[in-house]
């Protein structure tokens, strides 16, 4: 494993709600970070099949980008009933047809598309969201590192916190979604702690234990 010797890094990201989530998790340990949206980077066409294949391509093409090593996150909401759709396509089904993302209808189709497969109960909506991230350096050198969570999808969608599905998602042992917690709540972890609650926030966990600890 390569440990990461450089306070300056590139969140390799043009999503607003990611950035700022990977903000929050890097800024206790002191690292000056942009985005690739603020450092105005094209987006990478994400053709991989796997979570760890799109983090692979978002962090390289950051990291060649800008000469600096890059952080990305891919992640997804896994549910069960839907075979494990959205999965790596959790974007694409908010997308709209000007281009833009709409995560209220997002979570519509999700809900349709549970009502269909007749997964009624919380028994029969166990989902998990999934978060990959991958270091890499412009030597193209990368680590990645996997959070899971399990939960079920709760509807109708609660609380206003959080982005993307963060309102049908109900962790697992919690009575409240990823919606209606603080940001605080939803990672449920900082530098030293034994336990996060968030697929990126466990993620997070692994790079630092990996990367950043002597």
């Amino acid at each position: 494993m390569r440990k990461l010797d450089t306070k300056t890094i590139v969140v390799a990201s043009h999503n607003a709600g990611k950035i700022r989530e990977i903000q929050d998790l890097i800024g206790p340990f002191g690292f000056t970070a942009k985005s690739a949206a603020e450092l105005n980077f094209i987006e990478p066409d994400e053709t991989g099949t796997t979570f760890e294949e799109n983090a692979t391509i978002k962090a390289l093409a950051s990291a060649q980008a800008a000469g600096l090593p890059a952080l990305s996150d891919d992640s997804g909401l896994v549910i069960d009933a839907l075979g494990g759709d959205p999965g790596v396509y959790t974007a694409n089904w908010a997308e709209t047809a000007d281009g833009t993302r709409d995560f209220a209808m997002a979570m519509q189709k999700v809900e349709t598309a549970l009502e269909r497969a007749g997964a009624i109960s919380p028994e029969s909506r166990t989902a998990r969201f999934v978060s990959v991230l991958c270091l890499a350096w412009p030597d193209g050198h990368t680590e990645l590192f996997r959070g899971e969570v399990e939960g079920t999808v709760v509807w109708p969608p609660r609380g206003t916190q959080g982005f993307g599905y963060d309102p049908v998602f109900k962790p697992e042992g919690y009575d409240t979604t990823f919606g209606e917690m603080s940001a605080d709540q939803k990672h449920g972890w900082k530098h030293g702690d034994s336990h996060a609650l968030s697929h990126r926030a466990r993620a997070f966990k692994i790079f630092v234990e990996t990367c950043l600890e002597a």
